[in-house]
């Protein structure tokens, strides 16, 4: 066992001088700024590709939606830093992607393997918050068959909450909002955006709920509430363009909205372009 963790911690120090090589380095930069295919261009040609080149390859392919490419490159990252729980959780995003398209006859698969590299990740740092808000959506949307329940996302809301009170109120939304007790889960995002207040996201969470409740105009003074938060924000813009065009109402301003966002310098954080020019073209249906 020494042996063996000798070897795992060698092999994550390998990994971490590596991301600081300059080709990586150009190649982060790129992928910061949305250029996937660029990053690309740089990372595949290296012949000593170690676990963070790995990661990032699959992250850059993640984002141009080839999620078998993904999920192989995350898989050979794996043995190379088994340790980390970041590598995990995306290849368990990219397995999840995978299921959302696969055929009935692999859906199942998938599936399975999603949970099992979320709760994975979770295992290796019960602190990787993105990691536990995955797995807490898939506990809550998933059948018991396929490993989810009702139960198991509550467990798992309830260490969210530890970590972040408001993310715990919007998990804990969530559950209500699957029990159908619209009410509560309202007022559980309340409570989200009132104790974190110069957060825009929990502004626009509260945002859309109320519009998907039928209060557009509170609705819409959230989301006005939230630009002033976040001014030059792009989930902003593209979250009221959303929520505009799904209800068939304002849409001559998600128009501009859209048009807003689509010159608006992108992170990976942010929903990718192609979503949003998917989202122009609902405007004219």
């Amino acid at each position: 066992m020494r042996f063996r963790s000798l070897i795992s911690l060698v092999l994550s120090l390998t990994a971490v001088l590596a991301a600081g090589t300059p080709e990586w380095d150009r190649a982060h930069e790129l992928y910061q700024r949305t250029e996937y295919k660029q990053s690309l261009a740089i990372l595949l040609p290296l012949k000593n590709q170690d676990a963070s080149t790995l990661q990032l390859i699959g992250q850059s392919y993640f984002m141009l939606g080839d999620y078998k490419k993904a999920s192989e490159s995350f898989e050979k990252a794996i043995p190379l830093a088994p340790q980390s729980s970041e590598l995990y959780h995306w290849l368990g995003r990219a397995y999840g992607r995978r299921a959302e398209m696969a055929t009935i006859f692999s859906a199942p698969s998938l599936a399975s393997k999603t949970r099992q590299m979320f709760e994975r990740a979770v295992q290796l740092d019960p602190k990787n918050s993105e990691a536990l808000d995955d797995l807490f959506d898939y506990y809550l949307q998933a059948p018991g068959f396929l490993g989810g329940g009702i139960q198991k996302a509550e467990e798992v809301a309830r260490h969210i909450a530890k970590l972040d009170e408001a993310q715990g109120y919007y998990a804990q939304a969530q559950l209500n909002d699957k029990r159908n007790e619209y009410q509560a889960a309202e007022e559980q995002l309340r409570h989200a955006a009132e104790i974190a207040p110069r957060e825009a996201s929990r502004i626009i969470d509260l945002a859309k709920y109320l519009a998907k409740r039928g209060h557009t105009k509170e609705s819409d003074a959230m989301f006005a509430q939230a630009a002033k938060v976040a001014p030059d924000s792009p989930k902003v813009l593209f979250e009221r363009a959303d929520t505009y065009i799904r209800e068939r109402r304002n849409l001559s301003d998600a128009r501009q909205l859209l048009q807003r966002y689509l010159t608006s310098q992108l992170t990976p954080d942010d929903p990718p372009r192609e979503q949003a020019q998917e989202l122009l073209k609902k405007i004219d249906r």
